[in-house]
Parts: structure tokens; sequence; C-alpha cells
């Protein structure tokens, strides 16, 4: 009876411990209150995590200068262009802005620069540099809007969630 019941215990032990995935996937992949979207930048398949339903409609427009833009709501407003980027030139273009006057960076990485800057009140912006697959694009915000640090936050923190979507393989 004992081997019966080894018998059985062990495949379900299989599976339950293959089930699932790890914790680090899961958390690289979602975030609360995001969901995934998929996307094209310049001809490129690509997946982001951005707002969910409740924070606003969901827009992705593809400009004919090659970017995509994607709009959930006020608080949410990205562009995505394919590219290298360059860190050092968008920090002398932010120091040398005579209208929005650069106040200080709240993060200055190689890759990144989140800052704040003044017209009439205090305002967030930011610029990234990010690989997905083989490709560099540029994310940063859509400026006209206002934001405010936290809502920057979350469009780097989606940035962050950007990959390249395989293409689909044709059917042998």
């Amino acid at each position: 009876m004992k081997k019966v019941l080894l018998l059985l215990a062990a495949p379900a032990m299989i599976f339950f411990a293959s089930c699932g995935g790890t914790k680090t996937e899961e958390a690289t992949t979602s975030l609360p209150g995001m969901m995934e979207t998929n996307i094209t930048v310049n001809g490129n398949k690509l997946s982001i995590m951005v707002p969910d339903s409740t924070k606003g409609k969901l827009e992705v427009i593809e400009q004919s200068w090659g970017a995509t833009e994607i709009k959930v709501g006020k608080d949410f407003q990205i562009s995505i262009t394919e590219g290298e980027g360059d860190i050092a030139l968008t920090k002398s273009d932010i120091a040398g802005n005579d209208v929005n006057k650069f106040k200080r960076f709240v993060k200055d990485e190689p890759t990144l620069v989140f800052w704040e800057s003044e017209i009439t009140g205090p305002e967030y912006h930011f610029y990234s540099i990010v690989k997905a697959g083989t490709t560099s694009y540029v994310v940063e915000d859509i400026k006209g809007e206002i934001f405010t640090e936290k809502g920057v936050q979350t469009m780097i923190d989606a940035s962050k969630t950007l990959k390249a979507k395989e293409a689909a393989k044709p059917n042998a």
C-alpha cells in the first residue's frame, strides 16, 4: 500500500514543483495596477506594462516620425523612439533651457535622467535609454503636461518593462 501511495505522490510533487515559474520572473513582468500591452515602434514588435483601465483610457499612437506614444489618462504619457539616445546631450539641453528652469536631478544614472524643473510651478520629466532585445529605445515623457514626481516614477517603472516580442513562427 505504501508503494502505491508513493507511486501516486511522486508525479503530483513533480507537477506542483514545475508549475508557475519563479517569483523573480513574475516580479519583473508585472507591476500592481499595471497591465501588459503590445505595441509597434518603427516596425519592431514590443510589449510594455502600462496603467490599467482604472487610470484612464489607453491610447497608442504611432507618429509619422517613428515614435510610438502611449497615453493612459493625464498622468501617464510616454514616447518611445528607436535609437541609441544621448544622456549627455539631454543633460546639456536640460541645463540650457531658459523657459523650463532646471531645479535638480532626482536620478542621474548612465541610462536615465529624472529631473525637476519649473515654469510657474514644479514639474518632473524623464529621459531613459532602454535595451529591448538587440535594439535600443529612447523612452521619455511627452512634453506639454505637468507631471508629478510620483507620476514620472510610474512612467520610469513602466519603461523598464519594455521587451521585444518574438516574431510569430511560420507553421511547419
